[in-house]
């Protein structure tokens, strides 16, 4: 056996039974030797797809991923996504195969090109090794939630070794949960104590198993209103004291209840300048408490009073075995009308040929099934289905935004549709990212996934129109003709449908009530007289 098929082999036996990728030769035979023990294989039409692809199916399903790709021009197609995944602290495994002799077109130093974006590296370097090292790139990307990039040079991949080799492979321990001190859990239980208006958010690391029960349980307990970062949205849907998202996609009542908080507990959350708009979503007199499992994340974006090292659901039944006085805490009134950005009141800009994003947004809402897997893009158009558009739980939505790239949001639906199959998948994008990702909607057809693609058209980048228009800058390079993206669609075997208007939305309701035997694709021309409300407050993030 080759160390190119034990390697694959033993993948499989570790636990990776996703592989997404674009197949050359350097990747061929340990892309098939996964395939042939198990694991689903989904090809993508860009390495860039399959990268992030891969990280939307690791951050839904929980499972590490794997990410094939061929040697030299594979990786560089594929390094947005993997920065994306990086700066995510994605545990995904990215599988390359490595050009090791300098005069080769198709070297490159892949270990900098790694570490330059922010993944950890490993190298396969000899076949009495190569299982074993395998096994601890996957062991690595679990344990320490990072993007791990294992390097197969070519001519090791040709070795032979016995065919024995894989049978040691065996998947990783879970990665074992971090216990609070007593110290700090006794200062957080004083903390909560001393509140009267507690304000929780959640955010990546609540999105684990147990968290939400364990939070709601302690929220209750002190009166603590709740909130989450864009990446946990949904963690507290049907919650009645729950605020939504914090931060620049909050409500105007949102963000004065969250400034109105005497303590802010950050619950593996950042707390970073989005979440607390460059902290001013947190009021003079409060006091900032943050609970996370890495001790390294801790005060990292802005100054604290209480770090807690602990796993989030830990944490929050510790501090609930604690005791005390069960209190109202901010919970003296329901939240009522506001919290949800859809039922804030608006003046519709709507025109014979523009539909109002807000009128879009709350429309969709309205039509399409609760249970839904929601997948976002990046630009002015983002704020809308994030903040209008309700999630059954953190499960929901798909949110990769870490490296704020544009043309990521379909190829996270795809990810994100085959680790939750049971709901509707549906894909937010402006017009920008749609065709600067559109290589992929061959993907979604051949999948045979019944998704619904909508599209933000305002015919140009948005977020720079409106952030530099105003000033009178000329705006040529960042707006475009009328391009006619329903047709591109029905030119992929999509179902398509070009909305102007609310009536012209009939079509996705009688897609919705059908058999959605082929996805949907909805060119929404929306009015883009003004930007985004949060868009501003995005800018002064660069």
């Amino acid at each position: 056996m080759k160390v190119a098929e034990a390697v694959g082999r033993a993948l499989t036996a570790a636990g990776v039974d996703h592989v997404f990728g674009v197949v050359g030769s350097g990747n061929f035979h340990l892309t098939n030797a996964m395939v042939a023990t198990g694991a689903r294989y989904v090809a993508a039409r860009h390495e860039g797809g399959a990268a992030t692809m891969a990280d939307a199916h690791t951050r839904m399903s929980g499972k590490v991923a794997a990410l094939s790709v061929h040697q030299g021009p594979g990786l560089t197609n594929a390094l947005t996504g993997i920065a994306e995944a990086a700066k995510s602290r994605t545990p995904l495994l990215v599988l390359a195969a490595e050009a090791t002799r300098p005069t080769s077109n198709f070297h490159v130093d892949q270990e900098a090109l790694a570490q330059a974006v922010g993944a950890v590296t490993e190298r396969v370097t000899s076949p009495h090794s190569a299982v074993e090292q395998a096994c601890d790139a996957v062991r690595r990307a679990l344990h320490e939630r990072r993007t791990v990039l294992l390097n197969l040079p070519l001519d090791v991949q040709a070795l032979e070794l016995p065919d024995t080799a894989a049978i040691a492979a065996a998947p990783p321990p879970a990665r074992a949960a971090v216990e609070p001190s007593e110290s700090d859990v006794a200062a957080l239980a004083t903390a909560l104590e001393r509140a009267r208006r507690p304000v929780f958010v959640a955010g990546r690391g609540a999105r684990s198993p147990g968290a939400r029960d364990a939070l709601t349980a302690l929220a209750d307990h002190h009166g603590a209103l709740l909130a989450t970062s864009a990446v946990a949205h949904g963690l507290f849907h049907g919650d009645p004291w729950s605020l939504g998202i914090s931060g620049g996609f909050a409500s105007d009542l949102t963000a004065e209840l969250i400034q109105g908080a005497d303590l802010i507990v950050g619950w593996g959350c950042a707390l970073n300048m989005w979440t607390m708009r460059h902290g001013r979503l947190i009021g003079p007199d409060a006091t900032v408490v943050q609970v996370d499992d890495d001790a390294s994340a801790l005060g990292a974006h802005r100054e604290i009073h209480l770090g807690v090292v602990g796993d989030v659901a830990r944490t929050a039944r510790r501090a609930l075995d604690a005791g005390g006085a069960r209190r109202p805490g901010y919970r003296t009134e329901a939240i009522g009308v506001g919290v949800r950005r859809r039922d804030v009141p608006y003046e519709d800009e709507s025109t014979r040929d523009r539909i109002d994003p807000r009128t879009l947004s709350i429309a969709l809402d309205d039509i399409l099934p609760a249970e839904r897997v929601v997948g976002v893009d990046s630009g002015n158009f983002m704020g809308y289905p994030s903040a209008y558009l309700s999630v059954p739980d953190q499960d929901g939505f798909c949110f990769t935004q870490a490296f704020q790239s544009i043309g990521l949001g379909l190829a996270t639906t795809i990810g994100a549709a085959l680790a939750r199959p049971d709901r509707l998948p549906v894909a937010v994008l402006g017009d920008g990212g749609a065709l600067m990702g559109a290589a992929e909607l061959d993907t979604v057809r051949r999948l045979g996934l019944p998704m619904v693609v909508v599209v933000y058209n305002d015919e140009g980048y948005g977020a720079e129109v409106h952030h530099f228009g105003p000033d009178g800058f000329p705006l040529d390079t960042v707006t475009f003709p009328t391009t006619d993206i329903a047709a591109i669609a029905r030119g992929y075997g999509f179902e398509a449908v070009t909305v102007r208007t609310r009536a012209d939305l009939k079509a996705v309701e009688d897609w919705v009530a059908g058999p959605r035997s082929v996805p949907l694709l909805v060119d929404a021309k929306v009015a883009g007289e003004h930007g985004a409300w949060w868009l501003e407050e995005a800018f002064r993030g660069h």
